[in-house]
């Protein structure tokens, strides 16, 4: 064996308000293991870089898609299934997708030797958090910072939600790629953005989640009745806590 191809994900550059639009291949990684499985694919790809030197002649192409769509179940498609978009306020998000067939496609062209190195995979170009809302009809609902951070760690912390805080970035701040190797190689997205938001509307529809739990229909009608937001379950789990204390005393 003299090539492996491996598929991790564009949120190793991490999501930061200084990220260029869109970032190039040879982009820093600057992404922390705060996020969902971060962590772990920065190890993997350390460990990739690592491999040619301990086999001489092993090749090995890296493929970083951008949000995937098609079938898949990360917090960041559950962000879609909230009754309100959560959005912090001064963030500056910009929402880029890879529809699993791209992702498909763009290994193939890995497998098949057309391209190889760094790649990163995804639509053509983004689309702003305003362009999202109207997209989606899905109405925002903006928290300060210092709230919304600070709600998602305490709510993660008591294992009331599954993502930690550090997700709340890449909707935050952008991480769009440019895929430029792989058009050079003459690769071309078969999806739009505005394409594969509109599948991933469909395929949430009837799934209700809050910062980033799937509800039930009676819980989610209740989530919903009062805001559905990451700020409300905080405020919500610190008055339990505080009733419990007072309880003890």
């Amino acid at each position: 064996m003299h090539r492996v191809v491996l598929c991790t994900s564009a949120m190793v550059y991490g999501a930061l308000p200084d990220n260029e639009l869109p970032l190039s291949e040879d982009a820093e990684l600057r992404a922390t293991a705060e996020a969902t499985g971060v962590g772990d694919l920065l190890e993997i790809e350390r460990l990739a870089r690592r491999a040619p030197r301990a086999h001489p002649g092993l090749n090995v192409t890296v493929v970083r898609p951008a949000v995937l769509v098609g079938g898949t179940d990360t917090a960041l498609t559950r962000y879609f299934e909230s009754p309100r978009l959560l959005v912090v306020a001064g963030s500056r998000p910009a929402w880029q997708f890879c529809h699993v067939d791209d992702l498909c496609s763009a290994l193939e062209y890995a497998v098949l030797e057309k391209v190889d190195g760094e790649l990163t995979v995804g639509c053509d170009g983004w689309l702003e958090q305003e362009e999202v809302e109207e997209l989606s009809g899905i109405r925002r609902m903006e928290l300060p910072s210092a709230v919304a951070l600070g709600a998602a760690a305490r709510l993660h912390r008591i294992g009331l939600t599954p993502s930690p805080a550090g997700d709340l970035a890449y909707t935050m701040y952008p991480w769009v790629v440019s895929g430029s190797r792989l058009h050079d190689a003459g690769w071309r997205p078969q999806y739009t953005n505005e394409e594969v938001l509109a599948e991933l509307l469909e395929e949430v529809s009837g799934r209700h989640t809050v910062a980033g739990r799937r509800l039930g229909r009676k819980d989610a009608t209740a989530a919903g009745a009062a805001g559905a937001t990451v700020a409300l379950l905080g405020a919500a789990a610190v008055v339990r806590r505080a009733r419990k204390a007072r309880r003890r005393i």
